[in-house]
């Protein structure tokens, strides 16, 4: 088995790695879209420990709390603004902690931290002349925080009158003209391209050709406004030395990547290990435009670099549409009738980065029983209980099993196949490795059948040769599920007394000249792994607690 590790450019500067969520706007609850983004740069954080056990990861996450719909939903809640933004901040911690997003750092917007990074960041564009004040008139969504260009603009009928939408979101939008900041964007234009062209910058490649398209076809890239009259949005950043602006609120928001890391201290950033660029910003494809276009430009004008890479996945629909707050089609997390892993598992495991995927209840349910239930619970449960292993044991393995060649070739190849698909960010190849596995591993216990041989004195070294192998296989894919479902695999593990869990563990017993362990005890005590769910929504709580 190849065990050499990728080595990060992060890992051989002695440099700390870092990736980072969008930060969610707090104009409603969280959704399953949210967290999907939590899930999947949690994911790529834990392998990256996974790997590199002496690796400083930064995990950045947090709220977006400024701008008009924030007004908007403060005062249909009957709240004052900050009381409101608390409430919803404090929602997505809650989330987090429940889906085990083990982030390192939560940042809002309406610190004060931000607020003097923000100040900080406006003043080093001024300075390098890539701000003005110019009148500017367009057509302005609210809900997309942001102007839209012409050719970006159709007109649609809605409840019998004609209006006007922006055509990538679907928002309508209103004629605005304004006296505001500018920022220089049409001088970046060719060092964008630059910067696109770099292989693996933008992943899934379609939605690099996508930015590179935005710049090659659209004939005129306009300068950008990025402050707003404060009579129009008060709840924002105020522009340095101009009460009457508002900073623009995407620019506001994208900054937070800096703040984080300790921006502008210079010794705050050399405390964190310098981590700039970000190593992974994880987006979703309605934010692209801003994260591919909009912020790389920002830092370019204030002479920092771009980040290493985005990785911008589609989304999670229901019947087709794109979750959201003014379709009322979004799913609260807390309201599926699962336990918080088999959401996660199914967030993961049931959807690829440039494709949306559907969640529907009967999928989650579906496919919870199927591979968390049955083909990883149960066959946790029947190895380990006491009715086949009365010992409470995990046998060393004394000599190979010559029917379990199949099983034990595809644990051989689980490793390195399961190591690819994780740095090519496709989990749902990693779930399908590890299940095909388990599958080969059910098969193997069944064909056996240790219900018989464990009636039979004589018999007693070839139980132990099934248990092994089968208790090795539940090993090896526990590790490997870490970063997927890490409280399920974890206490899996914990079962299994298994106390080296890294990616340099998997090395199957039956590679060494000798057994890779003595007979060691595992806990006792009844154990289910993962309970079936029901179809009764009325049992979800008792599910839910059991599991």
């Amino acid at each position: 088995m190849r065990l050499t590790l990728r080595l990060l450019s992060s890992a051989i500067a002695k440099r700390p790695f870092y990736v980072t969520t969008p930060i969610f706007y707090v104009n409603a609850p969280p959704h399953i879209g949210h967290l999907y983004s939590a899930v999947v740069a949690d994911a790529i954080q834990r392998f990256e420990k996974l790997i590199s056990p002496d690796c400083n990861v930064i995990f950045s996450t947090g709220t977006d709390e400024h701008g008009t719909k924030i007004q908007q939903a403060a005062l249909k809640a009957n709240l004052s603004l900050p009381h409101y933004c608390d409430t919803v901040s404090n929602e997505y911690r809650q989330l987090f902690k429940d889906f085990d997003v083990e982030y390192t750092d939560f940042i809002r917007t309406t610190e004060e931290r931000h607020t003097k990074a923000v100040t900080h960041f406006w003043n080093e564009l001024l300075k390098n002349d890539y701000i003005y004040k110019a009148k500017y008139s367009g057509w302005y969504s609210v809900n997309d925080e942001a102007f839209v260009p012409e050719t970006h603009i159709k007109e649609e009928i809605r409840d019998g009158e004609k209006i006007k939408v922006a055509t990538d979101s679907g928002h309508p939008v209103e004629w605005t003209e304004e006296s505001n900041y500018m920022f220089r964007m049409s001088a970046f234009r060719t060092h964008l391209q630059e910067w696109l062209r770099t292989d693996g910058v933008v992943t899934p490649a379609k939605y690099q050709k996508q930015l590179l398209d935005m710049l090659r076809n659209d004939t005129y890239f306009p300068d950008i406004s990025v402050s707003r009259p404060s009579s129009r949005v008060h709840w924002a950043i105020r522009v340095p030395n101009d009460e009457e602006q508002s900073i623009y609120v995407w620019l506001d928001a994208l900054i937070n990547y800096l703040t984080v890391i300790g921006y502008p201290d210079d010794d705050a950033m050399k405390l964190r290990g310098r981590p700039w660029p970000a190593d992974v910003h994880v987006i979703g494809k309605d934010i692209l435009k801003f994260h591919g276009l909009y912020w790389p430009a920002f830092l370019m004008a204030a002479r920092r670099p771009p980040p290493r890479r985005l990785l911008c996945h589609a989304h999670w629909t229901v019947d087709g549409s794109k979750m959201s707050k003014s379709r009322r089609n979004a799913v609260p997390p807390r309201r599926v009738p699962a336990p918080p892993a088999a959401l996660r598992y199914l967030l993961l495991r049931g959807s690829t980065l440039p494709h949306d995927a559907n969640y529907s209840e009967t999928k989650l349910i579906n496919i919870a029983n199927s591979e968390l239930a049955d083909t990883l619970g149960n066959l946790a449960s029947r190895c380990c209980g006491a009715a086949l292993n009365p010992r409470q044991e995990f046998p060393a393995l004394r000599r190979p099993h010559p029917r379990a060649r199949p099983l034990r070739h595809a644990l051989d190849r689980l490793p390195d196949a399961c190591y690819e698909h994780y740095s090519n960010y496709e989990f749902y190849k990693v779930a399908d490795a590890v299940m095909h596995c388990l599958h080969q591993a059910n098969l193997f216990f069944e064909t056996e059948r240790p219900w018989e041989l464990k009636n039979k004195a004589e018999c007693q070294s070839e139980l132990d040769a099934v248990l092994h192998i089968t208790m090795e296989t539940l090993r090896l894919c526990g590790i490997v599920l870490q970063p997927l479902v890490p409280g399920l695999a974890g206490r899996l593990l914990d079962r299994l007394a298994v106390a080296e869990r890294g990616w340099r563990d998997l090395r199957p017993s039956w590679q060494a000249a000798d057994a890779i362990h003595e007979t060691r005890r595992i806990q006792g005590g009844k154990f289910v792994l993962f309970p079936r769910i029901s179809k009764d929504k009325d049992n979800l709580h008792k599910k839910q607690a059991s599991a």
